[in-house]
């Protein structure tokens, strides 16, 4: 069996190569070609728990194992480790296991990339990145492959971790205009790409602080216990998401206002797949705001681990 470590995933997967391979797994998730059940999480103890990802797309299948621990930053390790296994189609014996840490990272930035690629304005060049861990760094690779990034602008949870991330980020973004904000609020207004990559429980975007023209992506609350974005961000915006089953079932801000009657399904514009396809249409006017609701799907992990052990 193969075991591809971290340093194996980063080295055999390029930011631009994960773009495509994402891009054209969306499409085919939107046309019905994966089998896709929702995540899952299993409590440990009342703080920490582990995710379980399966799903099967163009004859491969696997599963994605994955702990969340909130408080793995503050030891200097990621909030999401675990393995990908990917099983033989033929047998259905385990043929490889990918570290899920650098697989994760570097496919949901890739995703957030090819939503940015078809919702954003061409002019795009001012960054907001709210959340300072593995996501923000990946974020700022992958999004300066689809646009022109001139400025990129850090909130964190204090204006000192900001700081802290910016200072480390300059040595492996040295072209950029890297600002530390004080607040997530100065660091979205005016901004042109907005994306929240954080474990906040409670919002961390209002809507009042996007202005017209702006792409989000909302990245980093995978289960409906967690919200990253107000109810007045949502309803402003040209609504897009990864996989509808998902929105519906674990995006805890499109759950309550669909209760509540603020919105219907029918706001839920479509799949970002079926944008690529142009079965969808996805920004139609400059003014418009875009919004790109991720939950992350296994679909994405298959694809991506799949082609790192092609390469070794």
């Amino acid at each position: 069996m193969i075991v591809a470590s971290a340093q194996d995933v980063r080295g055999a997967l390029p930011m631009a190569t994960a773009i495509e391979l994402v891009a054209g797994a969306m499409v085919k998730v939107s046309q019905g070609k994966a089998n896709l059940p929702l995540r899952s999480a299993m409590d440990i103890d009342g703080v920490n728990r582990l995710g379980i990802m399966p799903g099967v797309l163009d004859g491969m299948y696997g599963v994605k194992l994955i702990s969340l621990f909130p408080g793995n930053p503050a030891k200097g390790l990621s909030s999401h480790i675990g393995a990908m296994v990917l099983f033989d189609p033929e047998t259905g014996a385990p043929r490889a296991m990918v570290d899920a840490d650098a697989l994760t990272a570097i496919r949901t930035a890739a995703a957030s990339a090819v939503a940015t690629r078809a919702l954003a304005r061409k002019d795009a060049h001012i960054l907001a990145i709210i959340g300072t861990g593995e996501q923000a760094l990946s974020h700022i690779q992958a999004l300066s492959l689809v646009r022109e990034i001139k400025t990129v602008r850090i909130a964190g949870r204090t204006p000192r971790r900001a700081a802290e991330f910016v200072a480390q980020a300059k040595t492996a973004f040295p072209d950029l205009d890297l600002v530390a904000c004080d607040s997530a609020r100065q660091a979205s207004r005016g901004a042109d790409i907005i994306c929240t990559v954080t474990s906040s429980p409670t919002p961390v975007l209002e809507g009042a602080w996007v202005g017209q023209g702006a792409h989000i992506n909302a990245v980093g609350a995978s289960m409906p216990n967690v919200q990253e974005i107000d109810q007045s961000t949502l309803l402003k915006a040209r609504l897009f998401t990864d996989y509808r089953p998902s929105a519906l079932a674990q995006a805890r801000e499109i759950i309550d206002a669909l209760e509540s009657g603020a919105m219907t399904r029918a706001d839920i514009l479509g799949e970002i797949g079926e944008v690529l396809a142009g079965r969808v249409a996805g920004r139609q006017s400059a003014d418009d705001i875009t919004l790109y609701r991720s939950l992350g799907i296994a679909a994405q992990d298959l694809v991506c681990a799949n082609y790192v052990t092609q390469q070794l």
